[in-house]
């Protein structure tokens, strides 16, 4: 199905540069392990695997992709990568784009579109604007701490803006727990300084893929999809203090689980996963963005947090049989197992444009 080309992985090298004071957290490693998880599941397959190192040590995620910097991604080159999958945080102006000629290949999105809808402000706002159902939200800082209103009662979720995972996200029960949580979460230098507050939805939560057009290997049959699709949905349990844990912390597996037929044939989940559907074409996603969506007391469901860059980890590596993640899991229940997922998404890399033009 894939033409083999040359392909090299990328991970995350360095801190993403600060925008408007505000700063997205890196995660230890930049996705090294993801990454190693991916070029491992490609080159089993037979792929052609580009890594930093003759023999990579399936151990060490390091000898198996190269860093998302100039330096990395030229040895890359030099050593023959003609496509390049882009398993890091992506920003405007990120050193891929220097290579950008018309030639390499990319999976994953375009770097100034990672970059815009990275902001969960900005990218709720709009698609509230585009009558997707959103969770009231507001802005705070310090300086309008004191003087600021909201319109819905608590509890209230208070989290980065620029945030990955779950890391800085908490509830609040009162004013005086908001209070002291915004001035924590400012006060930390880790995020910025403005929160990003929203109205806690009590109900169930569970998490959409989105898929963007493309060619597709599905039941053993090429199909052609000229729209953007959903992944069956995932369900989330086992929550910390009312939020879904950071799966390094705790592993995909012991707290999601696949939505069953019935329940995936709910009008509730029909109706959001087509409204995730729209999101994604609103953004024009070039790869799968990942959707978290939760219900209210009434059990309409809101999406609440749109992330470019899905977690791709996966049990292909004999010690990290346990590290699932949310997109293999989903795509488990069409039949794909990890290596059907990379090699589906793998289909769908685009050509860079030419001469830097983005």
């Amino acid at each position: 199905m894939t033409k083999k080309k040359n392909i090299a992985i990328l991970f995350q090298a360095q801190k993403p540069p600060i925008q408007k004071g505000i700063q997205k957290p890196m995660k230890p490693g930049g996705y090294s392990d993801s990454g190693a998880d991916i070029a491992y599941s490609l080159k089993n397959k037979d792929l052609p695997i580009i890594t930093p190192v003759e023999n990579p040590d399936l151990k060490n995620d390091y000898d198996w992709v190269f860093p998302d910097t100039k330096n990395g991604i030229q040895s890359a080159l030099d050593k023959g990568a003609t496509i390049f999958w882009l398993n890091t945080v992506l920003f405007k102006d990120h050193p891929i784009e220097t290579f950008f000629d018309g030639k390499i290949e990319i999976v994953g999105q375009q770097p100034k579109d990672a970059d815009l809808y990275d902001d969960k402000w900005r990218t709720n706002q709009l698609l509230k604007e585009q009558k997707l159902p959103i969770p009231r939200a507001k802005i705070f800082s310090k300086k309008n701490l004191k003087n600021n209103s909201f319109d819905f009662t608590f509890p209230i979720v208070t989290k980065p803006i620029r945030g990955r995972g779950s890391q800085g996200v908490h509830v609040a029960q009162n004013q005086k727990e908001l209070f002291q949580l915004i001035n924590e979460l400012i006060d930390s230098d880790k995020y910025g300084k403005e929160v990003y507050i929203e109205e806690y939805l009590s109900g169930q939560e569970i998490t959409i893929t989105v898929m963007p057009p493309g060619k597709y290997l599905l039941q053993n049959k090429e199909e052609r999809i000229h729209s953007y699709w959903s992944l069956p949905a995932i369900k989330r349990f086992n929550h910390h203090n009312g939020i879904a844990p950071y799966n390094g912390t705790v592993a995909i597996i012991e707290n999601s689980s696949i939505l069953s037929d019935s329940e995936q044939q709910k009008d509730e989940i029909i109706l959001i996963s087509e409204q995730c559907e729209k999101a994604a074409k609103i953004i024009k996603a070039k790869a799968p963005i990942r959707i978290d969506c939760r219900a209210n007391d009434n059990g309409d469901y809101f999406i609440f947090d749109l992330n470019m860059k899905p977690n791709m980890t996966g049990p292909s590596r004999s010690h990290r049989k346990d590290q699932d993640s949310l997109t293999s899991l989903a795509a488990r229940k069409i039949g794909w197992n990890y290596e059907d997922l990379l090699i589906n998404l793998l289909e769908q890399k685009w050509t860079t444009p030419a001469a830097n033009n983005g």
